[in-house]
């Protein structure tokens, strides 16, 4: 039976956060019920200043941060601590996201928020870890991208051989955001039973290996014939004080010993545009080969070895005739044969098309709310829909400031009081 409560209905967070990965936890968190209270600088975070048209009112901030309640503080000034000290007996979940060290500088760390509240859940993100030679180094998605081998896993170069990042996604912050979600729940989980707080940590480099899994883990048999060779070989190129550039080709080229998979799961070019296909079993490469008229494509034979010298150079020639086939038509006449055909395909959209797209629409992802500064909005709503304790946008993203009367009055701060910390840049 379904109400209008979220599962979080009654749930009190305390966000310290910045850029992406503490804020869109408490976006989930918000879209579960939760009533986030977001903690930044009294000049705001930088987030509302990058890219941003209407001063203090980014795009990308107002993504990260719907849903929320704002109270700037100067965490350095006691009468800023004191108000987090009063705040937090009734505080569920503290989540932060600064650099290692900096919460214990602050007065905000675990050991100590917990005095006031020991069934309090406390999450934090790094970007190196807690512990380790590098757990005090700053990191940022872009550095732990680097770092794991992400950067060097999509084989970008740009156009004098350095490395590029090929997507714009934070993929390492969505990453620690998102488990945050699923450890923070867990733990409320956890407490319900035992009446326990706890503290949980994630850490940049550790979702960016997340995500690498599969190319990070060792296995002695597969290794010897794929890893170890590359490794061999890039480890030569650096003694010899090769170029970046060359190291990502090598990589890239011992990637293509899969190529009879990566015809079929790999970017075409079409006469008016371009192709993703995305075709994971046997089933839907088979499609393909039907659509295409490859009879005589055998990736998917019982024996077929993609380390043979023979079939490396037949998946490179499978892939050319591919892409001359695949510009004879346009994208729409591709669509049409491939979505009969029950084929994995997409065409290549731009992010900014798709508030508009007729299925995202159809399925009520975007979400229409109200800012109070800058109007009407279409926002992303919710990354997953519940149907007995729903999923909603709760509130547009806070302006600087727009609740610290409301917060603060509750604490039993009087208007004079309010005021006199604004004058003195203790809040705003």
């Amino acid at each position: 039976m379904s109400n209008d409560m979220g599962a979080l209905e009654g749930i009190r967070v305390l966000e310290f956060s910045q850029i992406v990965a503490a804020p869109i936890a408490g976006v989930n968190l918000s879209d579960m019920g939760a009533d986030v209270i977001k903690v930044e600088p009294v000049e705001g975070e930088s987030t509302r200043r990058a890219g941003g048209i209407v001063p203090l009112e980014s795009k990308g901030f107002q993504s990260l941060n719907r849903g929320k309640r704002s109270l700037p503080l100067n965490l350095r000034d006691d009468r800023a601590k004191q108000i987090v000290y009063s705040l937090i007996p009734d505080i569920d979940v503290v989540t932060i996201n600064y650099r290692l060290g900096v919460a214990e500088r602050l007065g905000i760390d675990y050991e100590t928020l917990k005095q006031y509240n020991p069934k309090l859940i406390y999450w934090e993100n790094t970007g190196f870890g807690a512990t380790g030679p590098g757990a005090t180094r700053a990191g940022t998605d872009l550095v732990a991208g680097a770092y794991t081998g992400l950067i060097a896993s999509e084989g970008h170069v740009d156009e004098v051989g350095a490395p590029e990042r090929g997507i714009e996604l934070a993929i390492a912050d969505f990453i620690s955001g998102y488990a945050a979600s699923m450890g923070i729940c867990a733990a409320l989980f956890h407490r319900e039973r035992t009446g326990e707080g706890q503290l949980i940590r994630t850490s940049l480099l550790r979702s960016a290996l997340h995500s690498l899994g599969g190319f990070v883990m060792r296995e002695p048999m597969t290794d010897s014939v794929l890893r170890d060779p590359m490794i061999e070989e890039v480890t030569e190129l650096r003694k010899s004080g090769a170029p970046y550039s060359e190291v990502a080709r090598i990589r890239k080229e011992r990637r293509f010993l899969g190529g009879g998979f990566r015809l079929f799961y790999n970017g075409y070019r079409t006469s008016d545009g371009a192709i993703m296909l995305g075709c994971l079993t046997k089933a839907s490469r088979d499609g393909v080969r039907r659509v295409l008229e490859l009879d005589d494509e055998h990736s998917d034979d019982p024996d077929y070895d993609a380390a043979d010298p023979v079939n490396k150079q037949s998946a490179f020639e499978w892939r050319d005739v591919i892409r001359e086939k695949m510009l004879q038509k346009t994208e729409s006449e591709w669509m049409a044969i491939f979505d009969a055909e029950g084929v994995p395909a997409s065409t290549v959209h731009l992010p900014e098309e798709m508030s508009d797209d007729p299925q995202v629409v159809a399925d009520g992802i975007m979400w229409d709310i109200e800012h109070s500064i800058t109007g009407p909005q279409r926002v992303v709503g919710p990354i997953v829909e519940m149907f007995g304790s729903p999923t909603a946008v709760r509130s547009a993203s806070p302006a600087l400031g727009e609740d610290t009367e409301e917060i603060l009055t509750t604490l039993g701060y009087d208007s004079e009081t309010i005021q006199k910390f604004r004058d003195e840049k203790v809040t705003y």
